[in-house]
């Protein structure tokens, strides 16, 4: 009787223990999927890495409301002194999986600068090789891998002792890595090769390069479900994308010059892809599937550069590099609601939900003073296709300009024109266009009085900007390009 009581205790527990464990991961199951939609709330955070005041702003969701900057070094163009301190050319970003740390990177200063969300005070800084260019940390935590552009490998760093512990070679000029959700893999495209490396990461040795259609990718990411892995092609307007499991492109899209950067919102109208193309002011939206299907394409600011979604995927978030701001899109209605002023030029920028674990997240932030920024759009003249915008900035003593052109003849080079009332001429800034007849330039110097009439259409007094070729001799005559009126 003894020892069958025995044997009936035992087959309780064991029975105890398998009902435990099957609960136990049912319910793993069931958080997981829960916390897989994430709902917006005021512990969030969007922040943009600002390229040319070499800010960090720092943006509430909830309200869509800028809540401030954070400093890492002066506005430029400061760039041609020393550089002893603080930073240049805040440019990309990353975080830790626990959404406690913010990686800034700094293309000009090789840095990369770790930052508590909670308080938005420095962790720590770690310098680089040559023009690193974006990062992010392992599923795991334990490693943050950058990019080195201006090298030929991925600096593995340890972000609790704050250094860099080994080197990954792959093609020259990585631009960025995105990782597997189980850690296993990493993808890395190139900005100077035609070539997509895939890693072990257990081994940190590339298992598979695989060709692709140009060698100017600047940015990467994988889809929530990890079936597939896009890609931009900055350089030639294309998304490509890789299946995961036969390590092959599936899909090459034409999406339009100056594609910037991809993401993704998954939601209850389905899976989608945002790419943010630069040169139309536009966002497109795809439908993921085998045969991912163009939906619409949405108007955003000057120059959409960087793209993140919110935790339950409806929203996503555009850097507007040209202007200044960005752009919030609702993706149920897939249209722009609103548009947040940040810091000069944004490039990368991410969305992390609960970033703020404590507090009301607003130390070490500084006042969210209105930048000064406009911009002046160009319109084809005499027949041709071609586009063109000016942003300037003021930066307080002298003012900064960065012109983009689109369509005109390649290799051809074309100056800025202030043109006045009796046909005087002044040459602003010059570019030379690429074999596409495209071309970007910039000029620094004591511009806004000379040109802030021209923002304001009614005190230009006979002033304006036109685009023709270098050295013309009459550049209202031979203008390729005109300034849109009224222009802002």
């Amino acid at each position: 009787m003894l020892a069958r009581k025995k044997l009936l205790f035992i087959c309780f527990l064991l029975l105890s223990l398998l009902t435990t464990s099957i609960v136990t991961t049912f319910l793993s199951t069931e958080e997981k999927a829960v916390s897989s939609v994430i709902p917006i709330s005021d512990r969030d955070r969007v922040y943009t890495a600002d390229q040319s005041s070499n800010t960090v702003s720092v943006i509430n969701p909830a309200t869509n409301t800028l809540l401030g900057r954070i400093t890492l070094g002066n506005s430029r163009p400061n760039v041609l002194s020393p550089l002893y301190r603080g930073e240049l050319n805040v440019h990309g970003m990353g975080f830790s999986p626990d959404h406690r740390t913010l990686a800034v990177i700094s293309t000009g200063s090789n840095a990369v600068t770790l930052i508590d969300t909670a308080t938005n005070g420095i962790k720590g800084t770690i310098y680089l090789g040559r023009s690193p260019h974006e990062g992010f940390f392992t599923p795991n935590g334990r490693e943050l891998w950058v990019a080195v552009r201006g090298e030929d490998y991925i600096s593995v760093i340890d972000p609790k002792a704050l250094k860099e512990v080994r080197q990954v070679k792959v093609a020259s000029g990585p631009g960025m890595i995105a990782f597997s959700s189980d850690g296993k893999r990493a993808y890395v495209c190139s900005s100077f090769t035609p070539e997509l490396n895939v890693i072990n990461v257990k081994s940190y040795q590339v298992m598979k390069k695989i060709p692709v259609v140009s060698p100017f990718c600047p940015n990467i990411a994988i889809t929530p479900d990890d079936n597939e892995v896009w890609f931009t092609h900055k350089d030639i307007g294309k998304v490509s994308i890789l299946d995961t499991k036969s390590l092959s492109i599936k899909n090459v899209l034409d999406t339009g010059a100056i594609t910037n950067h991809v993401n993704f919102a998954d939601n209850t109208n389905g899976k989608f892809a945002y790419v943010t193309v630069g040169g139309l002011n536009h966002v497109k939206v795809y439908k993921r599937d085998n045969h991912p299907e163009l939906i619409t394409t949405i108007s955003t600011g000057e120059l959409p550069h960087g793209i993140w979604s919110s935790g339950d995927g409806t929203r996503v978030y555009v850097g507007l590099e040209n202007g200044d701001a960005v752009d919030v899109i609702d993706t149920i209605k897939q249209k722009q609601i609103a548009r947040i002023p940040v810091g000069y030029m944004p490039q990368a920028l991410v969305y992390i939900s609960n970033a703020v674990s404590i507090g009301e997240g607003r130390d070490n932030l500084k006042s969210p003073t209105q930048m000064l920024t406009h911009n002046i759009a160009f319109k084809a003249h005499k027949g041709n296709d071609a586009m063109g915008n000016l942003t300037i900035r003021d930066l307080g003593e002298v003012s900064g300009l960065d012109l983009l052109v689109l369509g005109l003849k390649p290799k051809q080079e074309y100056g800025l024109y202030l043109v006045g009332a009796e046909n005087s001429k002044e040459i602003i800034t010059a570019i030379k266009t690429d074999a596409k007849g495209n071309g970007m330039g910039q000029a620094t110097g004591t511009l806004w009085e000379r040109l802030k009439p021209l923002t304001h259409f009614e005190e230009a007094k006979g002033q304006q900007l036109v685009i023709a070729p270098k050295n013309a001799q009459n550049p209202i005559d031979e203008a390729v390009l005109v300034m849109v009126k009224p222009c802002c």
